[in-house]
């Protein structure tokens, strides 16, 4: 696997929407590994996507890595393969169970945590009504039956150490920290991961890092 300096020249731009928490962890692991990178913005609701964005995205989803003429799409493709091309510290653990606990917390955050907390609570409390679009609390309601499995399950697979995996940060704090951001901007989410111990310890630590400050996206300015 490549890694070292011989990367560090090489032209690396990262496409994506702001506000995208998929983005966001592409950029974690990015200040993570202090990697510098150029920003292409991409949104991915637009009906009009650039055509030259879609030769790199057939999907049109975000984000996408370039790196020196390599494009890569699927943030866990990106994150790995940032861990893997850079100098910095590793956000993968060598051991065999570690490192299948992030890759299964992982799997958990995409497939049962995005929805009820980024496009429900966060979408429907926070970002919609910021940007004077009708938000449904029948969908928030939703979202914080839903996250109480979800968050209960993180907190039974979280290492009872500093970080979800272990000692270490790794790819999966990153993962779950750009949800449980947007999912705290919610006041209901805010309350609701006080009752989880370990995701509460683990929050409260996760934001003190530099990486989250440098990395946030802000909301938008409430429309009148």
């Amino acid at each position: 696997m490549p890694k070292g300096p011989d990367n560090a020249g090489m032209p690396l731009i990262l496409h994506g929407y702001h506000y995208s928490v998929y983005v966001r962890i592409a950029r974690l692991v990015l200040a993570e590994k202090d990697v510098a990178y150029d920003r292409v913005e991409v949104n991915p609701f637009s009906p009009d996507i650039p055509a030259a964005y879609l030769t790199l995205h057939p999907f049109g989803r975000v984000p996408t890595l370039v790196h020196d003429g390599f494009a890569l799409y699927e943030t866990g493709a990106i994150s790995r393969y940032i861990d893997r091309a850079f100098p910095g510290p590793s956000l993968q653990p060598r051991d065999a169970r570690a490192l299948a606990r992030m890759d299964q917390i992982i799997g958990v955050v995409d497939s049962y945590a995005y929805w009820p907390l980024v496009r429900q609570v966060f979408s429907h409390r926070v970002f919609r009504p910021r940007l004077g679009q009708p938000a449904d609390d029948a969908e928030v309601a939703r979202g914080l039956a839903s996250a109480t499995k979800v968050l209960a399950a993180l907190e039974e697979l979280a290492a009872s150490d500093t970080f979800l995996a272990g000692p270490a940060i790794s790819l999966a704090d990153l993962h779950l920290g750009a949800m449980i951001a947007y999912f705290t901007a919610a006041p209901e989410g805010a309350t609701m991961i006080q009752a989880y111990p370990r995701l509460a310890g683990w929050w409260k630590r996760l934001q003190a890092r530099p990486s989250m400050a440098a990395t946030a996206p802000g909301l938008p300015v409430t429309q009148v």
